[in-house]
């Protein structure tokens, strides 16, 4: 299966809004983001149960920020999709929808959205919604996907 998390809210902090992953002083001069605590495990053992793990966000960050800061916390994706990629696909499919993962082959997307939950309902495709304040998101994950 394909899953595909956003960046921001879901897995990168705008304040304090959850608990991040250490970070050194030398990978904060380095433009090194936070990240929520447990990503690296949660995304390591989802690929070792064989999914593939794709980044989907709206932001336009370039991907190769993305992938410098995944990097550091030991985290390897298959796939970074941001905004000006989404924006291309999305208007050739003449889809109006912030995003849309089944135009990337995207089984489930995770996000913090409850808009892109709508999306979901709408169009026909699977999210799991965290929440920022979920302390156990890691398992609110697994139990979606696994139970």
């Amino acid at each position: 299966m394909i899953i595909s998390f956003d960046l921001d809210l879901t897995l990168i902090p705008y304040n304090q809004e959850f608990e991040v992953e250490f970070r050194s002083t030398v990978a904060k001069w380095l433009g090194i983001e936070e990240i929520r605590l447990g990503t690296p495990g949660l995304i390591r053992q989802l690929k070792k149960n064989g999914h593939e793990i794709y980044i989907y966000t709206t932001s336009y960050r370039k991907p190769h920020l993305i992938k410098k800061t995944l990097k550091y916390y030991g985290i390897h994706v298959n796939k970074i999709i941001t905004q000006p990629l989404n924006n291309k696909k999305l208007t050739a499919l003449n889809i109006h929808a912030s995003k849309y993962p089944p135009a990337f082959n995207i089984d489930l997307h995770i996000d913090d959205s409850l808009g892109v939950q709508k999306e979901g309902t709408y169009f026909d495709f699977k999210t799991i919604i965290i929440s920022s304040d979920d302390e156990d998101w890691v398992n609110t994950i697994y139990n979606s996907i696994y139970i």
